[in-house]
């Protein structure tokens, strides 16, 4: 299968339209709905995006250079998405179904998970906490690391999969958490800071009186820019944490690198997110399926050709892989870095 332009530009449109219906869905809201839309607090989102959008085009027209145009290019829809999809999970939770946080803790009981114990090891050991709470943390510079690494290694495909399959895991999470909301560990338990004295996590319970504002009524506001993570099940962390592992795979001096510090991450998401565990396996699987089927739409899960102009001298930085073929047999294949027109690998 050959991989040329036209297919890169038709994955940006396929993202660039999720984000506009994202964000129309947002301003419909507020049109039909007691919803008001705080603009100053997109200001800087829409300036910064403005600009490297513009970046982008200057390096796609005028520099001819695919690749720091793709990273900008991801770059402003990460940031565009953002924008809009924070809203859209305030708009979620003030659909005020039940809360499920008792059923999710019974969940994690029967799966033999005891949250409290976990809070009691880090609190033991201050020091390991401040390393689960770094890589707690990480998730917005790695999300810059992931889009920059994959554009400048060639993988323009692999990016734009990437971009994607962000966009829908956060799109299917926020349906879900519709659905079933919960206020999270912190708020169930009713915990303070004298049940952990020796740590400070990331999250306590910051969000609660925006969750609970957002569900009585009280709170109305749609804001960008200061706008709180609100989502209890799935575990959004969980899901960028996976999404990040996945995606850097092929890129070799980041690939344990960034295995290791997500599995940190994800290992973290429960005392320092207030998740449960349930929450932590409903968005590990929410991402496997999406990564797949933006992978399988978008072509990248299958072995991929494009035109080559002039060779990378670089080496492979995709693994060999086995491929089965379709009378069931197993042949080896050597998958390589596939240029376009400018010399950019595709995947």
């Amino acid at each position: 299968m050959n991989v040329d332009q036209d297919q890169l530009q038709r994955a940006d449109r396929l993202i660039w339209a999720a984000i506009a219906v994202t964000a129309t869905i947002v301003f419909a809201a507020t049109l039909i709905g007691p919803f008001q839309i705080v603009w100053a607090s997109f200001l800087k989102a829409g300036i910064a995006c403005s600009l490297l959008i513009a970046a982008a085009r200057f390096y796609r027209t005028v520099r001819k250079d695919p690749l720091p145009a793709a990273a900008l290019t991801s770059a402003a829809q990460i940031i565009a998405f953002a924008m809009a999809g924070a809203p859209l999970s305030y708009i979620a939770a003030s659909a005020a179904h039940p809360l499920w946080d008792t059923t999710f803790m019974a969940w994690d009981r029967h799966l033999g998970f005891d949250w409290l114990a976990l809070l009691a090891i880090m609190n033991a050991h201050p020091a390991l906490h401040i390393i689960f709470a770094f890589a707690y943390s990480s998730f917005a510079l790695q999300t810059t690391v992931v889009a920059v690494a994959l554009a400048m290694t060639g993988h323009l495909l692999r990016l734009r999969v990437f971009v994607m399959s962000f966009v829908l895991a956060t799109l299917v999470t926020i349906a879900v958490s519709a659905i079933m909301p919960a206020q999270g560990a912190w708020g169930h338990l009713h915990l303070s800071p004298q049940d952990y004295p020796a740590i400070s996590p990331v999250t306590q319970s910051l969000h609660l009186p925006i969750f609970h504002g957002l569900r009585d009524g009280t709170l109305r506001l749609l804001v960008g820019d200061g706008a709180e993570g609100i989502i209890t099940f799935p575990s959004l962390h969980t899901a960028l944490g996976v999404l990040f592992m996945l995606a850097l795979w092929p890129v070799r001096y980041l690939r344990w690198i960034g295995a290791l510090l997500n599995i940190v991450m994800i290992a973290a998401t429960p005392i320092d997110g207030g998740h449960y565990f349930s929450d932590v396996i409903a968005g590990t699987a929410i991402t496997v399926l999406c990564w797949m089927a933006v992978g399988r739409s978008f072509g990248a899960s299958r072995g991929v050709r494009a035109p080559q102009a002039r060779p990378i001298s670089a080496p492979s930085i995709v693994p060999e892989i086995i491929a089965v073929t379709a009378v069931g047999h197993e042949s080896r294949v050597v998958e390589t870095p596939q240029h376009s027109e400018n010399g950019a690998s595709v995947i």
